[in-house]
This record gives structure tokens, sequence and C-alpha cells, in this order.
């Protein structure tokens, strides 16, 4: 293929795009706007799906790398009432489709996967145009820009490469997440490390929820759900740490000291995260030279699906342009008509189809049927 292949973002989506390309001896270029890969923290657990992470990770052969990654036991899952009784538990028993890694390892290896000088740190998009020869022109933060005969936007929920596409732009869900930390659990906060226990443990009410994870070692990763509007939690300083943490924990009164320690003990003060999701089935018509993928394409609201997505869409794309690589256009045709009723389906799972539920009222029966049902048919 002598197409010049530009992609904008290096999350796990452009990532596996790269990588698998450069599988099929396909160069491509990634402009990242993070100054390096330890420029932030990559977040927390993920489990990556037999049904399309995994696929995505065998496309890019690189199944013997993502084994040594898994943290072994982490797909224990928890489910309790608010009151700390439990609903469900079922321990890791190893036999499970959806292993879990830590975000951070999962980037790395497809960034050491990846030939030398393939990412360009420091190179933020900030703007993108089609040329009147039809190629694409993208601008960065620095004053350089880039053209491309074919650009993919990568680039997330805040897509710069989106409005050459599509005019849609994401929207507040009615709910944010408080992410909180506790570290050295099983010393320091042992009644919610026991809590939590080996894996992820959710519990729930209508529009409140706490969503924890064990990540390496003892620590316990929160996400504490509150269904309300973002005028809300502007009301919230959340400059003053201490503050902040207790007026959240005052939307979980009752609720059992165990659970709301995750929001009252954190160790990092509390960050608020507003979730956004763009239409569901967001969809646009082929502009030639130019595509998207993961939360670019369909951003939506957390529900585990988000990274698997983004990563098989990466290595379908590619895939695509390996298959057709005199004919740029149809690739794109292939890659999106697979895109879209894809995205548009998993933007669309029930609450309990996920580890991650929402707020509606039958959100933690539907997730007690969903691991029943998966125990039931292994």
């Amino acid at each position: 293929m002598t197409t010049d292949i530009t992609i904008i973002g290096a999350g796990l989506g452009g990532l596996t795009l790269a990588r698998v390309l450069q599988v099929h001896g396909i160069p491509a270029t990634i402009y990242e706007a993070e100054s390096s890969p330890a420029a932030r923290s990559q977040g927390g657990m993920l489990d990556i799906h037999d049904y399309n992470g995994q696929l995505a990770l065998k496309a890019a052969d690189l199944m013997e790398e993502f084994r040594a990654i898994i943290i072994e036991g982490r797909q224990a899952m928890k489910v309790l009432a608010p009151d700390g009784s439990i609903l469900f538990d079922q321990a890791d028993d190893g036999t499970g489709g959806r292993p879990e890694v830590q975000r951070g390892d999962l980037r790395q290896i497809l960034l050491d996967s990846l030939e030398p000088g393939t990412v360009r740190w420091g190179r933020k998009a900030t703007a993108s145009r089609t040329l009147d020869d039809g190629r694409h022109e993208v601008t960065f933060a620095d004053g350089g820009t880039v053209v491309s005969d074919l650009l993919v936007g990568a680039d997330g929920a805040w897509s710069r490469v989106r409005p050459l596409l599509s005019p849609a732009t994401p929207q507040y869900i009615g709910k944010s997440v408080v992410e909180t930390y506790l570290f050295d659990a099983d010393t320091r906060h042992p009644v919610t490390a026991r809590t939590v226990g080996a894996g992820a443990m959710v519990a729930h009410s209508p529009g409140r929820e706490i969503f924890a994870h064990r990540e390496k070692g003892d620590t316990l990763h929160a996400y504490v759900g509150v269904a309300e509007p973002q005028e809300w939690f502007a009301a919230v300083d959340f400059t003053d740490a201490a503050g902040a943490s207790a007026r959240i924990a005052q939307e979980f009164g009752g609720w059992a000291p165990q659970i709301t320690a995750l929001i009252t003990d954190s160790d990092t003060p509390p960050v608020l995260r507003p979730l956004y999701a763009l239409p569901t089935g967001h969809r646009w018509d082929r502009v030639p030279g130019v595509t998207l993928l993961g939360d670019a394409a369909h951003l939506s609201a957390p529900n585990g699906e988000g990274a698997n997505l983004a990563m098989l869409d990466g290595a379908e794309l590619a895939q695509a342009l390996a298959s057709h690589p005199d004919d740029v256009e149809t690739a794109l045709t292939v890659y999106e008509r697979a895109l879209f009723p894809r995205s548009a389906q998993a933007a669309l799972l029930e609450p309990g189809d996920s580890p991650q539920s929402d707020t509606g009222n039958n959100a933690v029966d539907d997730l007690i049927a969903a691991y029943s049902r998966e125990e039931q048919s292994r």
C-alpha cells in the first residue's frame, strides 16, 4: 500500500490499528497529544473480552504478551446490597472469557510492538480540514500541520477529526462518577478490602452506585456513580478534597460503612468525571480518505465495552486496508459497514451485561442474572 496513513491518538484503538497494519507490512504514523508514554496515569483495570478485545490482540499477534500481563483472580465478582449483604459472589475459577489487565500494561505492550518512531509524542491536534485535492490536513497546538491521504481519528470523545464526517458532539448522560483510590488496602483498610474481595464489587440503589476493583497488589480503585445534572456537581467544591468527599458520601446515607469507606477513606482527592455519549447509532456518510474508531466514532455510557470495541475497530480497519491495498475507499466502506451496527448494538447493552451497571431500578437484578447466565453456560 502506497497510501500515507495518519492516525490521531495513541490510545488502545489507534495503537492496535498501527500494530495490525505493521503486521501486514503497512506503515502508519500516530500523532499523540501526550508528551510521552509516562505523561499521565493510564487508568485502572480492563476486562478484555474473548469476543472482541482478544480478537484484536490475536490480529496484532500479541496474545502471548497479553497473557503475561493478566492479573489472576481479578475476574471475581461480588454484588452487594447497600447494607452490605451479599447478593451475588462469584470466584475467578480461571475459565472466564474476560481476563483482567491494567490499562497501562496493555498500552505498553502495544507501544513496544511498534516500529521505532511510529508515535510522534507531544502533537496535540486542534483542528482538521479537507483540502482542495481531497486530502486532509491536521493542525497541531504547536502550529505545525500534517497532510495525509488517509486520516483516522482515534482521538477520543472530543475528536478533532470527527467534524470532517459528522456534526455530532458528546452530550452529558445525566450521571457522573467520582474516582477514588485506597492504597495498601489489606493493611490500612482491611474491612473494605475484604468487602471488595479479590476482583470487582458493585453496590447499587436507584441513582447511586459504587463500583470498585482490586488492582495490582492491594490497591482498591473505585468509581462512585451519582445520577444528577451537572449543575448539582458544580455546587460541590472539589478543590476541598475532604469537603467534596463528605458531600458525595451524604448521598449514600444508610449504606454500610465498609462500602462508603471507598469514598470517605480515599487516599487521593476525589476526581469528578462527568459521563458523556454520542447519539446511539451515530454514523456518517462516506467521506473519501477519512474515518473514525473507538470513542471518536461511538462514545457511549460506560458498560465495559469501550476499550474492547476500540481495539477491535483498529484491528478490523487494518485488516480491511490490508485486504484492499489498491482501493482504500472499498476498505473504508467494508470497515464502516461492520462498525456501525456493532457499535449501535453495544451502546444498547442491558445494565446486567457489564460489571458497570446503570441507574435503572433493576440494575442489580439484571447484573446478577447476567453473571448467573454466564456461569450456567460454561
